[in-house]
């Protein structure tokens, strides 16, 4: 029998390791090397404070009143069609593709961006609060334990994608590459908030 701290690192890491909006906003910071730790430590603090809401029991209250996830889903689908959109700009004009031709950006702006596709993804609500939350107690006096577990795998994924994506950034030195990358990121982007619009 694993302690509840392994399984809800187990747990934890399956959720997030899928390739979603907010990983590839990760892994584009992290390839530029804009901002990564700020970036980081948003996500990883975001997953803390929404993983502690999901054990503390407010799960059950997202659960019992599905217009919020509604009016999140269409402000989610809306965010992500819009931030696919500007990829998919990114990706049609090779001009500004590189970091040294698109100037860094500012921190704000970056902040803003990765909190809105925190926050605006209602598969955050659904994975991290509702799903871990309902996991977490099932243990009982062991759920703060779960709790650890799955916000531990949290620090450890993001900081590995967002730091360990500079091992791979020699591939992004041409215009092609980052257009590739912006390509994935647009299709997955707009993808899922289709996908979050109809379903």
């Amino acid at each position: 029998m694993h302690s509840p701290v392994v399984l809800g690192f187990l747990a934890s890491l399956t959720l997030i390791a899928a390739i979603g909006a907010q990983n590839a906003f990760v892994l584009r910071q992290g390839i530029r090397g804009e901002h990564v730790l700020a970036v980081v430590t948003v996500c990883t603090v975001s997953d803390v404070v929404l993983i502690a809401a999901g054990i503390a029991g407010i799960g059950a209250l997202v659960t019992a009143h599905p217009a919020a996830l509604t009016v999140a889903r269409f402000g989610g689908a809306a965010f992500l069609v819009g931030y696919g959109l500007l990829a998919a700009r990114r990706a049609w004009r090779p001009a500004t593709l590189t970091p040294s031709d698109d100037g860094p950006a500012r921190l704000t702006q970056v902040l803003v961006t990765c909190a809105a596709l925190t926050f605006l993804n209602p598969h955050v609500y659904l994975d991290t609060v509702v799903l871990l939350g309902a996991l977490a107690n099932e243990h009982r006096d062991g759920r703060w334990l779960f709790g650890i577990g799955a916000v531990t795998a949290s620090a450890v994924w993001f900081t590995g994608l967002g730091f360990g994506a500079r091992r791979v950034a020699g591939l992004f030195a041409t215009p092609l590459t980052w257009r590739v990358l912006d390509a994935v990121i647009a299709s997955t982007m707009i993808g899922l908030g289709v996908s979050l619009a109809v379903s």
